[in-house]
């Protein structure tokens, strides 16, 4: 199973944040599936990937440390594939989300750490 992380912290209005979340994982071909205050889950979109390859998207919004409209956000980006390559499907698609997160002109992006895991 492939698996990467990031970590983020974000200063955004906590009203907006969570469709700000959807709005941005969408731009990624990514449909949520699942949604609660502090939680979300997206999937990618089926059509050209085959099915072990679709990746899922977790967020957890980390409401206990917010303040001051920071909040943080940590993202488990995974897939059933066999990270036998660098460059594989998962790890495109995350490096894609890491590029909307980061470049997400409706939020301030106060600090990112990214976690790469293979098993």
């Amino acid at each position: 199973m492939a698996r990467y992380t990031r970590s983020l912290k974000v200063t955004a209005p906590a009203d907006y944040l969570q469709p700000l979340l959807v709005s941005t994982l969408q731009s990624c071909n990514f449909e949520t599936i699942y949604t609660t205050d502090d939680y979300l889950m997206a999937r990618e979109t089926p059509g050209e990937i085959p099915f072990p390859k679709l990746v899922t998207v977790e967020v957890l919004i980390d409401n206990s440390t917010t303040s001051h409209d920071e909040t943080h956000l940590n993202f488990v980006i995974k897939n059933e594939e066999l990270p036998l390559q660098a460059n594989n499907h998962c790890y495109q698609m995350y490096d894609r989300v890491s590029r909307a997160l980061e470049d997400n002109e409706h939020w301030e992006l106060v600090e990112s750490v990214a976690g790469l895991e293979a098993s």
